[in-house]
């Protein structure tokens, strides 16, 4: 095994180098950061077509379950941004990812729509209350002064990586109960295959909550990032600031394009005519691309303005959009199918990644992190609410393909606000040097 520890001990010296943090701190917060969002989106991203007919819901209702979601978590973007100021990040991370499995419970044993929807009112709390400003500041700690690019573009890398490989083992799991691909499941077959990988993701997620919990200890002290007093003052120096408003509008414009990469599978199952398996794969193909855009676009960053490349990333998305609707895919276009997947999520990663990356070239404090996180969620994060019904709306109101071509010329106009906006960010903060 001496190989195998070579090569390790090389990766642990640079991550040791470059931010200055154990490198279990690292894949902590990475495995973390994704796992808590494998229960409410991920498995419904991959296994889009299956959800809908596992819990007898359309794509309008799936769309309400996000919207529940989406109500909890605007309230729970501002109440949790001054409680990462307050509490480590270990102790509200570690807490919501055991919660968010214990959801699972209920998720496995197909509950009712009303049901579902309490559920994912309960997702939205544990995911965003207690965790996400937690995770961003965790991560701006992670990334000091000079590798704030690459300290998110490995959390975004990397929780796509760690996407993937969920989906990547649900998509096993599912395929043990198909005796071929080409096989159209029963509904029985269906929910037993489905129970089987929401069980597993749950005990995973619960796992790694306990070591975040125990583990997600950093070498800076946790007196030196968190506030003592949570004030007006401090929200009010927040909303001073242009870059907050101006990062508002990017992440409502790039979250709009991710929730859009949701329909993808389903694209692949419905208009191009993909067995379950295999629009379930693309899907998992698609998470895949993420880990590789983000820790590259992470490095660029590092070296250049990040608003820089959040105006290429809406560039991309632009461009995947037109493809998209511009009609010209059809079944059998498999190859020019993959390839503006490939663009659009190019473009749709690149904005995601870096939209908190740039919190330090937008000159906001380290101290006021999560209250600053938590106002610019507020805004920027209301496509939980409106992405799910309006996509659902048109997938289920309009002819199976004219559906999809307007879902993606939604994703192609807000891409032009936000490259607008990022034009804007990018001008006031040179203007600012």
């Amino acid at each position: 095994m001496r190989f195998l520890q070579v090569p390790f001990l090389s990766i642990k010296i640079v991550f040791l180098k470059t931010f200055k943090q154990p490198l279990h701190y690292i894949v902590l917060l990475i495995l973390a950061g994704e796992a808590v969002f494998i229960l409410p989106f991920v498995l419904a991203r991959v296994f889009r077509a299956t959800v809908l007919e596992v819990f007898t819901i359309t794509n309008t209702e799936i769309g309400y379950c996000f919207s529940i979601y989406g109500l909890v978590a605007l309230a729970s973007y501002l109440l949790g941004g001054p409680l990462a100021d307050k509490f480590p990040p270990r102790k509200l991370m570690g807490t919501a990812l055991l919660l968010t499995a214990a959801g699972g419970l209920v998720y496995a044993n197909q509950p009712s729509f009303t049901t579902l929807t309490f559920l994912y009112g309960f997702w939205g709390f544990t995911t965003i209350f207690l965790f996400w400003a937690a995770m961003i500041k965790a991560t701006r700690v992670w990334g000091g002064s000079a590798n704030q690019g690459k300290a998110f573009g490995f959390l975004d890398g990397g929780r796509g990586l760690v996407g993937a490989l969920f989906g990547l083992l649900g998509v096993a799991v599912f395929a043990w109960f198909v005796p071929d691909n080409t096989v159209t499941l029963n509904t029985f077959q269906q929910r037993e295959a489905f129970t089987m990988v929401v069980y597993i993701s749950s005990a995973l997620v619960a796992f790694i909550g306990i070591l975040v919990l125990f583990f997600l200890k950093s070498n800076v002290s946790e007196e030196k990032v968190l506030k003592e007093k949570i004030t007006k003052a401090n929200i009010k120096s927040v909303l001073k600031l242009p870059s907050v408003w101006l990062l508002m509008i990017i992440i409502l414009c790039a979250y709009t394009g991710y929730k859009i990469t949701d329909i993808f599978s389903l694209y692949a199952r419905e208009v191009l005519g993909y067995s379950e398996v295999a629009a379930a794969k693309t899907g998992t193909f698609l998470l895949f691309i993420r880990p590789v855009v983000g820790v590259t676009i992470g490095f660029l960053a590092d070296r250049a303005r990040p608003s820089i490349y959040l105006l290429a990333g809406f560039l991309f998305s632009i461009l995947g959009a037109v493809l998209f609707a511009s009609g010209i895919l059809e079944p059998g276009t498999h190859t020019m199918f993959f390839l503006t997947i490939i663009i659009t999520a190019i473009g749709v990663y690149a904005a995601r990644v870096l939209y908190f990356a740039v919190l330090k070239e937008g000159k906001i404090p380290l101290t006021l992190t999560g209250t600053a996180v938590g106002i610019i969620s507020f805004i920027g994060y209301t496509p939980d609410i409106y992405a799910g019904p309006v996509i659902g709306y048109f997938l289920d109101n309009f002819e199976t393909v004219q559906g999809h071509y307007y879902v993606f010329w939604i994703l192609g106009m807000f891409s032009i606000v936000g490259l607008i906006a990022s034009f804007l960010f990018l001008l006031i903060s040179k203007k600012n040097d």
